[in-house]
């Protein structure tokens, strides 16, 4: 890695023009260049790392190739295309990356023409690259645009890529699928005689010949189907296709993804060919920088770094609610052997690891298929084990269907651990977790927690883990904000369902009703007001009983929720007085009913009026009396 040395052909590059314009014997080092400002711009902002230092030479590849912004291509899950920015016009600005105002950490339409669809919850570009294949085919495009999905082997792992797969085989689109793998969990490591025998496979000559001699033996159907056995048998012996080609798809590959030139001939070969196509391209996460090599997973999301000595271990490191769930389960573990947990691909964010590797025989990550892995755990629940299910909110939303039908229809005993709930930060609008309350709240039989701090959460994971129905717990991001003096924590203490707990008696007329984490600015909001400070603590049941005792003695009822407020557990409070025939006025705080943009939480969250300021600011907004004129 160079720090110093001016990126002489990157500088060259406005856009993929520019690129295009390069002799391909010049790819090696604009790669080599293109690689170090990843590497510097990441160490500088924080953001992904390894997954985009393992498809450079492909990006370069792809654009060198491609006729984009005309030609479409989709990334999958998106979060590897730092290089594809930095190709198309926005080189210089990513050093906001992430940042509020700034560049997003995923494709995003509304960035550039070059991110033809936004991506960031996986599995989704095989599908919309072929509703872009048949609209060109319908508008009968003039430019015969080209297509092409890039998609990890991670994101192959969801059902929806193979529904995809399967209808774009059935319907013999031109589409170009790029299995991107860099696990090395489909093929074997690839050499020069793989990428020889792809030279040949996609050379037009061979196409050719194979089209033709698919033509003139169609008239004898014995002898076309002993040719297709023949080619089908030979390529199953010498690759790993055959899955694809069941699919409908001509399989290429597998191919060195380092390999720029290689890369570049290949592609422009299979741009050429019809109906569906499927390259088998295989890379290394984290290629070219050693220490993100080593350990991939460490240098996948990052924080701020110094790129020379790599990332340091912080001794200090707060505890996260992500952590504290991790610690729980293990506890939780080692008195009950019934407790199975199911993640999907969310291990170490979900802060599972030590219950990984101390309980391999319970632990199951069954891939980027959240609809499988709620449906997966009430097969358990049913036959008498106690699954537990980690999952991000934004994540649950993919299973929803199966939380009601398999789960909440049955009553079953699984608990959900929902972590990312509320403002996630540096992601932004699709993996903030501003819907939870709002779905969640109208499904029979599911209990939902939302804990103030992190004693509570703890005492609210043991709640949910010895109910005999279904149970979910909603925790943030971020720290875990906590009184030293709770621990440690007794992992029989539980909490009783569906009670609230004033926490702050008020004179001024003010009842805030909190539910979750934003307690902390609730009640420093009430110090200046003099309110009183209500701790919700359940969404579902709701402390109705509660409510209405604060609606006797006070004037103003605020609900605080880091949801939207459409729906949210605001809406549940404003439904008990309606029902109870209570009318007294109401104020909701939570998220605005729009998607937020990446930033940090705080500042998010002051942007949304959900810091102590914010909170003051809104409720003496509406005491005051209306002007008459």
């Amino acid at each position: 890695m160079t720090n110093d040395a001016p990126a002489k052909l990157l500088d060259k590059i406005i856009t993929p023009d520019d690129l295009r314009a390069l002799p391909r014997h010049d790819l090696p080092a604009l790669c080599h260049e293109l690689r170090d400002t990843v590497i510097q711009t990441v160490s500088q902002t924080g953001g992904h790392l390894s997954s985009n230092l393992g498809v450079i030479e492909l990006t370069v590849a792809l654009h060198y190739v491609f006729n984009t912004p005309d030609d479409r291509i989709i990334w999958d899950v998106g979060h590897q295309t730092y290089a594809h920015k930095a190709l198309t016009g926005r080189r210089d600005r990513l050093k906001t990356l992430r940042q509020k105002g700034g560049l997003s950490g995923f494709p995003s339409r509304a960035e550039s023409p070059y991110d033809a669809f936004g991506t960031a919850h996986s599995s989704t570009s095989v599908s919309a690259a072929l509703g872009m294949a048949v609209a060109a085919k319908l508008t009968d495009d003039p430019k015969k645009r080209s297509i092409v999905a890039v998609i990890g082997d991670g994101a192959m792992t969801a059902g929806m890529a193979f529904e995809a797969l399967n209808n774009a085989g059935a319907m013999n689109a031109n589409l170009l699928v790029i299995l991107n793998d860099n696990e090395m969990s489909i093929s074997k490591p690839v050499g020069a005689f793989h990428n020889h025998l792809t030279r040949i496979l996609t050379s037009p000559l061979y196409n050719t010949v194979r089209d033709s001699g698919k033509e003139m033996l169609s008239k004898i159907p014995p002898m076309k189907r002993l040719v297709r056995l023949m080619e089908e048998h030979t390529k199953g012996m010498l690759m790993p296709g055959t899955l694809f080609e069941e699919f409908g798809f001509f399989y290429v590959g597998p191919v060195d993804g380092h390999n720029v030139e290689t890369l570049a001939r290949t592609l422009a070969n299979v741009r050429e060919m019809k109906g569906p196509v499927l390259l088998h391209v295989v890379t290394r996460k984290g290629k070219g920088y050693e220490p993100a090599e080593k350990d991939p997973v460490l240098y996948h999301g990052v924080s701020k770094f110094d790129p020379i000595v790599g990332i340091q271990p912080h001794q200090d490191a707060q505890e996260t609610y992500s952590d504290l769930f991790g610690r729980w389960l293990v506890d939780q573990a080692r008195v009950d052997d019934k407790l199975v947990a199911v993640t999907p691909a969310m291990c170490e964010g979900s802060g599972m690891n030590t219950f990984a590797h101390a309980f391999p025989d319970r632990y199951f990550d069954v891939g980027i298929a959240e609809q499988h892995a709620v449906t997966f755990a009430a097969g358990m629940a049913c036959d008498g084990q106690k699954p537990v299910v980690a999952i991000y909110s934004t994540f649950l939303q993919r299973a929803y269907d199966q939380l009601i039908h398999d789960v909440a229809l049955q009553n079953l005993p699984v608990m959900f651990a929902v972590d990312r709930a509320g403002i996630v930060g540096a992601d932004g609008a699709t993996h903030i977790g501003a819907f939870d309350l709002s779905f969640l709240r109208c499904v029979p039989n599911l209990t939902i927690m939302t804990p103030a701090d992190k004693a509570e959460c703890y005492a609210m994971l043991s709640t949910a883990y010895r109910m005999n129905s279904p149970a979910l717990v909603r925790y943030p991001r971020g720290v875990a904000k906590s009184d030293e003096k709770d621990e440690p924590f007794d992992l029989e203490k539980t909490l009783p369902i569906g009670r609230g707990v004033i926490q702050r008696e008020g004179h001024g007329g003010v009842a805030i009703l909190v539910f979750g984490t934003l307690l902390s600015e609730a009640h420093t909001a009430a110090e200046t007001l003099d309110a009183t400070v209500v701790n919700m603590r359940f969404v579902s049941p709701l402390d109705t009983d509660l409510i209405l005792k604060m609606a006797q003695t006070h004037r103003l009822l605020v609900t605080v929720e880091e949801n939207v407020v459409a729906g949210g557990a605001g809406s549940a409070v404003a439904e008990a007085l309606s029902l109870n025939k209570v009318t007294i006025p109401l104020l909701h705080l939570g998220l605005p009913n729009r998607f937020i943009e990446h930033g940090a939480q705080d500042v998010l969250r002051q942007d949304c009026g959900l810091d102590a300021a914010g909170m003051i600011r809104q409720i003496q907004a509406r005491l005051k009396p209306s002007s008459t004129s």
